[in-house]
């Protein structure tokens, strides 16, 4: 048995040199591609072009290793890749360790440079003033729905969605006591608190709720508190040397939120695309009917609307839509050409590659 093992074992080790080997003639390969972007002027993140590499070895891979796996391996391979391109500047919504900040990782890969913003807006001025390429910002919670703020600068800014992030999020409980006994405040950002509701009034009933700007604004706050605990994410605690007290304190296990990433410029089809429209409309009877109809006309797939006040003048609205598709699909032209004719305002925020899970 034992021989037999240190055959197998001498066969994994023979195929991880092969493994090395493939690894580093592509890489030679991405450092001419390198040579011939910048002889272009061409952009290093590819969105449309890394999702590609993804759903064609998902295509063809038959197993035993998972797709998931998969994905993540060569999410790695890709990132290394283009940090050896050109390291990719991406400001996101901080501070450091919070969800934001892991999903610009998850995108971008650890070797990018990573600024944290104060604030969403904050965001949007670094990627608006050249100090980053890309910004990464929170949209949506599947269980708590829509991030105003973040609908709000796209009616300012004329950014654009280059992709979208989809992040599984996980609670756990951090603290410097060793026991949940000893809680008696609790910190964390208010849509971490209301995804935790039932496990903090089972658990902490009588600890007292405060609110902070992020989570990780909560994480420190219990650095220097006796008997607080913060809801935050396990990077936190890894950051700021706390204790896991309790994880998956979220109600619901099937919590995601999807984060965007903005950009100068949204790219080309990828084979699997969404894309963002924004508009308003004249003030009449049957107007939202009119306007959305050319997506049925087309057969047009709506996956998302939602609505924001302007700012701008009582009971006016700006109208967010993501369908599926791409600007440079046939149908979607004709349907955004008849679209942009009934609105007021019109805008396209961006057609990029659908989140991978």
């Amino acid at each position: 048995m034992k021989k037999k093992l240190e055959n197998l074992r001498k066969k994994i080790d023979e195929i991880d040199r092969k493994i090395l080997e493939l690894l580093n003639k592509r890489t030679e390969i991405v450092l001419e591609i390198k040579n011939l972007k910048q002889k272009l002027s061409s952009r290093t993140y590819s969105p449309e072009r890394e999702r590609k590499i993804i759903l064609n070895l998902q295509k063809i891979n038959k197993g035993p290793i998972p797709d998931e796996a998969l994905k993540n391996i060569f999410t790695e391979i890709i990132n290394a890749s283009r940090a050896l391109q050109e390291k990719t500047r991406v400001s996101y919504l901080g501070p450091e360790a919070t969800f934001t900040h892991m999903a610009a990782i998850k995108n971008f890969g650890k070797y990018a440079i990573f600024i944290p913003c104060p604030t969403i807006n904050d965001v949007f001025l670094s990627v608006n003033r050249g100090d980053a390429d890309y910004g990464v910002v929170p949209i949506e919670n599947s269980n708590e729905g829509v991030v105003n703020h973040t609908l709000d600068m796209f009616m300012e800014s004329d950014l654009k969605i280059c992709a979208e992030i989809i992040e599984e999020i996980s609670h756990v409980l951090l603290s410097k006591e060793k026991s949940i006994k000893r809680i008696k405040k609790l910190y964390s950002h208010p849509s971490a608190l209301a995804q935790c509701r039932r496990w903090i009034s089972m658990n902490l009933p009588h600890a007292e709720l405060i609110e902070t700007s992020s989570t990780s604004i909560a994480a420190k706050k219990v650095l220097r508190e006796k008997n607080s605990g913060a809801i935050a994410s396990e990077l936190a605690g890894k950051i700021y040397g706390l204790n896991i007290l309790e994880r998956n304190l979220e109600d619901k296990s099937d919590n995601y939120t999807r984060f965007l990433v903005i950009g100068k410029d949204f790219p080309s089809k990828s084979g699997k695309d969404k894309t963002s429209i924004m508009f308003s409309l004249k003030d009449r009877v049957g107007a939202l009917h009119d306007i959305l109809y050319p997506f049925k006309k087309y057969k047009i797939n709506l996956t998302k609307i939602e609505s924001r006040p302007s700012k701008r003048k009582a009971w006016e609205y700006y109208f967010f839509v993501d369908f599926q598709g791409h600007v440079e699909d046939k149908n979607v032209k004709l349907a955004l050409k008849e679209i942009e004719k009934n609105a007021l305002i019109f805008k396209i925020l961006g057609s990029y590659p659908v989140g991978l899970k």
